[in-house]
């Protein structure tokens, strides 16, 4: 991990964008993603007890990644079909994999939910980490493909290369990456990790 670029970047950023995301311009474009409005949703819509009706958590699961602005509008209905096809087993399994990775063992709950997603046909980084990351948006990460790819090279991330095939390791390894990355920077950009992510790929660009 390249610590100097990524000093410069935060530095490079501030003179851009002064106040970091608390700049107006900044501000504008957070509300495009609504992160509040959508942090409440998930914990509403998946706090402990809620895992008590297997469908009401798959019916919020469709309603959460069709209002998710990360997540791409071609995957939306796919996503919303799949689910609505599952057995009742599918959507136990889906409904414990979102438990296990939100209140339990991540890992096995991130395989759980890469499994049933799979056998559809949509084991994807996006909606992989979607929920995870809008019910604890300073801990856990959003993986977004190109964004994650660009961090990773440009600065210069050790012991972890980006797959399209989601494993847990990868997670784990770029999550504690991104938290770490975090301790180098000034405290005004130190807000949701996905922002964090948005921040490093933009001062790419400066």
């Amino acid at each position: 991990m390249n610590i100097n670029k990524i000093e410069e970047a935060s530095k490079k950023f501030l003179s851009v964008y002064p106040g970091g995301f608390s700049n107006p311009e900044l501000l504008k474009l957070a509300k495009k993603h609504i992160p509040e409005k959508m942090h409440n949703m998930a914990l509403e819509f998946f706090n402990l007890d809620a895992f008590e009706d297997i469908n009401k958590v798959t019916d919020n699961l469709i309603k959460i990644v069709s209002k998710a602005s990360l997540v791409s509008l071609f995957e939306k209905p796919k996503f919303r079909d799949a689910v609505k096809a599952m057995t009742e087993e599918e959507k136990k399994q889906l409904s414990e994999g979102i438990k296990q990775l939100i209140h339990g063992d991540k890992e096995l709950g991130f395989n759980l939910t890469l499994e049933i997603l799979g056998s559809y046909k949509l084991a994807k980084w996006t909606l992989l980490t979607i929920v995870p990351y809008y019910y604890s948006p300073r801990e856990e990460v959003f993986v977004k493909p190109n964004t994650t790819k660009l961090i990773i090279k440009y600065y210069e991330l050790e012991d972890i290369k980006y797959s399209p095939k989601p494993t847990y390791d990868f997670y784990e390894k770029y999550r504690n990456y991104i938290l770490e990355m975090k301790k180098y920077v000034d405290k005004s950009l130190d807000i949701d990790n996905a922002a964090f992510t948005g921040f490093l790929m933009m001062a790419t660009e400066l």
